[in-house]
């Protein structure tokens, strides 16, 4: 009998202290962080299928209609709104301020943004938005978000996906190129904090349906070109190049066709900074899937913001005082039960609308003087 008190006290004890360890870890993760003084918040969101419910004729928004699979009801499509301006706000309240920058994906128009920001959780944010409308069949497109008080716009480019003038030998014949679409990349120029600054956002083919890779290899190929000549035009600029990837910073569109490294060390002008490499190998994960964590959703950054002399905008370490990075993957945020436990508390499971947010995390990048 006492043998057996023991044991069940020795029980009590340790499950006790795993939930005080549990309690402990918890709280420290969400201990709200220090920034230098002046410091920015630049991010991205994947906003996970962002539709209005009014039928584009242009587009297949079948799908996302009062009489299409996903019952897309104005009551659902309220709720899908207040969900992702509750997700922004909760950052700006973590943060101790809003995103000067956040790029988004899977936005379906300009109006869908524009209702986002009308949210009463966003009234004092002061933002702005910009969406250009692309080549997407299901109509979904990238867009930014934006604080004209810390960033002011001086160009914004929709750049289309193609395959010319590129060194990938492509899988797809010629007649498989013309018909094929995906979401154009957005590129917003202007002076953020003064700086010349630009943010190119995109969401790169998807692996649905065993979509090659060097479909992502050519997105990745269009967003550097682009940004090399930019830097040519206008030497010093500093960038930052974030999106949906659907590749892991680990992949070879990330490294070999967007030059992203693991390390601002030896970084040159034709390189990126991609402060994610090294938290996708340290187990961090954007969204999960069957069982395996990925980043998908990165923020790269070039050499002038990487390693500008002192007195100039640079990223800075945040996550654990180690990383230039940060996924968002707040409690809120994340499956609490059931086969997804755990992962991105997404809209739908299973074809069921749950009044979930968003099955990716958001991600972000501290830059400061």
């Amino acid at each position: 009998m006492k043998r057996l008190l023991k044991s069940l006290l020795s029980l009590v004890i340790a499950i006790t202290l795993g939930t005080l360890i549990l309690f402990v870890l918890r709280s420290l993760t969400q201990v709200k962080p220090s920034y230098p003084d002046g410091s920015l918040v630049i991010g991205f969101y994947n906003l996970e299928n962002l539709f209005d419910t009014v039928d584009d004729p242009r587009i297949n928004d079948a799908a996302f209609l009062p009489d299409g699979e996903n019952k897309w009801t104005e009551d659902k499509y309220q709720k899908k709104l207040h969900n992702m301006a509750s997700a922004i706000k909760a950052m700006a309240e973590y943060n101790g301020q809003y995103h000067a920058i956040l790029g988004v994906a899977e936005v379906e128009n300009y109006g869908a943004l524009s209702d986002l920001l009308a949210q009463p959780e966003l009234q004092d944010s002061g933002y702005k938005c910009i969406l250009e409308e692309g080549g997407d069949g299901r109509g979904i497109d990238v867009g930014l978000i934006y604080r004209p008080d810390v960033f002011q716009v001086q160009q914004v480019k929709s750049i289309p996906y193609n395959f010319r003038d590129s060194r990938i030998e492509f899988y797809m014949t010629r007649e498989e190129q013309r018909a094929f679409s995906t979401r154009d990349v957005l590129m917003v120029r202007g002076l953020l904090q003064g700086e010349p600054f630009a943010v190119y956002v995109g969401h790169l083919p998807s692996r649905v349906n065993d979509k090659p890779a060097d479909l992502r290899n050519r997105g990745a190929e269009i967003i550097y070109n682009d940004a090399m000549e930019l830097q040519k035009k206008y030497p010093g600029i500093k960038i930052a190049v974030m999106g949906d990837m659907n590749d892991d910073p680990t992949d070879e569109s990330m490294t070999d066709f967007l030059m992203g490294r693991e390390s601002i060390d030896g970084l040159t002008d034709k390189d990126f900074f991609n402060p994610f490499l090294s938290m996708l190998k340290a187990g961090y994960g954007s969204m999960e899937y069957r069982g395996q964590w990925q980043i998908f959703d990165q923020i790269l950054v070039n050499n002038a913001l990487a390693n500008a002399p002192k007195g100039g905008l640079k990223i800075q370490k945040i996550e654990a005082g180690k990383y230039y990075g940060k996924v968002f993957n707040a409690d809120f945020l994340t499956q609490q039960d059931g086969r997804y436990a755990g992962t991105p508390y997404r809209t739908f499971s299973n074809g069921e609308f749950i009044n979930g947010y968003s099955d990716h995390y958001p991600t972000f990048i501290i830059v400061s003087k």
